[in-house]
């Protein structure tokens, strides 16, 4: 990685996330073209395909891992990122802070991502696009973001302030009082 130049970092868990793959896979001359370097965790099920297509070509802007252990990492290194809207998720990306896309799984019970990102979209934490438009708009719109550095802000400022430090010790309570009980 090069220190003065955009990285975008995009996750979609460990399995992987099939419409984020191929939203790379399918844009990848603008995601190379792109000015940004990429982090791009493919999940382990899409790894030798996406690690496959990336090599033929051998962009040095793009790091493709099936799995990232080292999480905190990728999300220090990270000026923009694109991921899945899980609760665990969420709560991850409001402590650290960074502008995100989120992408929602539409296979869930009950759609609960899409409500998970419109919590954040709507108090301008973090921009939302469906599933079924990540194709179209995902690189597209990381690219555009990395390049708003006022949006940057707004959205970095806006999902810090729904932060919650301070969950891990009301659940460890909670799980106590329940040990008691």
């Amino acid at each position: 990685m090069k220190e003065n130049v955009p990285v975008v970092l995009v996750l979609g868990g460990s399995g992987g996330a099939g419409s984020i793959n191929e939203s790379l896979s399918e844009n990848l001359q603008a995601v190379i073209d792109s000015g940004c370097q990429w982090i791009w965790q493919t999940g382990k099920y899409y790894f030798e395909d996406v690690n496959a297509l990336v090599s033929i070509i051998s962009p040095r802007n793009i790091k493709v891992h099936g799995f990232i252990d080292r999480m905190d990492y990728a999300f220090a290194a990270a000026d923009v990122i694109i991921t899945r809207a899980g609760a665990g998720t969420i709560s991850e990306l409001c402590l650290v802070g960074k502008p995100v896309v989120l992408i929602p799984s539409p296979n869930v019970t009950e759609d609960h991502q899409t409500k998970n990102a419109m919590a954040l979209s709507e108090r301008s934490a973090a921009i939302l696009i469906p599933d079924d438009k990540a194709l179209k708009n995902m690189v597209k719109e990381a690219v555009s973001l990395i390049s708003d550095k006022e949006k940057r802000d707004i959205l970095s400022e806006n999902i810090l302030k729904m932060a919650d430090r301070e969950a891990d010790k009301r659940i460890a309570e909670e799980v106590m009082k329940l040990i008691r009980q």
